[in-house]
């Protein structure tokens, strides 16, 4: 089990973060949530990860619009979201996950992201040079943002059957991107690897969390 600690943007914003694996750990990570908050299903990837040996920390997000905030994976959840996500602007989310990322000393830093956050870890891996790997679960802003360069080796995860990612924005990801790594897991939807989710397909979110161990484990 983690703990909740505090960290401070270069902005001044302070922002709450979910902390866990050992503190002397030679790889770490920054997972990043997805419109739900930093909620059971957030914590408990940490802590999944914080098990494999990883230092692992989720900063609240959210917190720049509203403290506290762990929603439920129905209408209302989404609604009130999105409505979060959309009083942050991106810039400021990148100063959080610079927080996160400085949060956790010398070890080499990769990020993951589910959702919201598969679009943000790409941001992260394009817009600063503080990762080493990123890897992004079904993130419907990549395709939007595919002319952006990651610093970084970056692997990408994508449901065939979600109904938010065409086919289609995952051909245009490749096509700008020929050396990214991107896996597409037949019927599997959107937000496949949450297993609170009536979306949760077992099969596809055990394969996409054990290539992306592999894939830091060979990058960080």
């Amino acid at each position: 089990m983690g703990t909740i600690t505090s960290l401070t943007a270069s902005d001044g914003h302070t922002l709450s973060a979910y902390l866990a694996g050992p503190a002397d750990a030679s790889r770490a990570l920054v997972v990043v949530q997805e419109i739900f908050g930093v909620n059971t299903h957030i914590r408990a990837v940490c802590d999944g990860f914080a098990a494999d040996g990883y230092r692992v920390i989720a900063p609240a997000l959210f917190d720049r619009a509203e403290r506290d905030v762990e929603l439920a994976y129905d209408s209302d959840g989404v609604q009130t979201g999105l409505r979060l996500r959309a009083a942050i602007a991106p810039e400021e989310t990148l100063l959080d996950l610079t927080a996160a990322a400085r949060a956790l000393g010398p070890a080499r830093i990769g990020i993951i992201g589910y959702c919201w956050g598969g679009t943000l870890a790409w941001l992260a891996a394009c817009r600063t040079d503080l990762f080493a790997a990123a890897v992004g679960w079904y993130g419907a802003g990549i395709a939007a943002q595919k002319d952006l360069t990651p610093h970084c080796p970056v692997e990408l995860h994508f449901g065939e059957t979600d109904g938010s990612i065409p086919m289609s924005d995952i051909a245009a990801i490749r096509a700008a991107h020929p050396e990214v790594t991107i896996f597409t897991y037949p019927d599997a939807g959107h937000g496949f690897g949450c297993s609170e989710r009536d979306s949760f397909n077992a099969q596809a979110a055990s394969l996409a969390r054990t290539r992306s161990l592999a894939f830091f484990e060979k990058n960080l």
